[in-house]
């Protein structure tokens, strides 16, 4: 029969991996959508009014 600690364990390390994807995922597209806005604002940022 199957170890089912050996079975929770790894369950545990593929939840992990899934984590970490969806975190950097994640972050990856915040940092797209900040870069996407600034772009689009372009140089009119430095040129508001006071």
């Amino acid at each position: 029969m199957s170890d089912p600690i050996r079975q929770d364990e790894a369950a545990a390390k593929t939840r992990r991996a899934r984590n970490i994807v969806l975190a950097l995922g994640l972050v990856v597209f915040v940092i797209l959508v900040y870069v996407v806005t600034v772009f689009q604002m372009g140089a009119n940022v430095l040129e508001r009014p006071i």
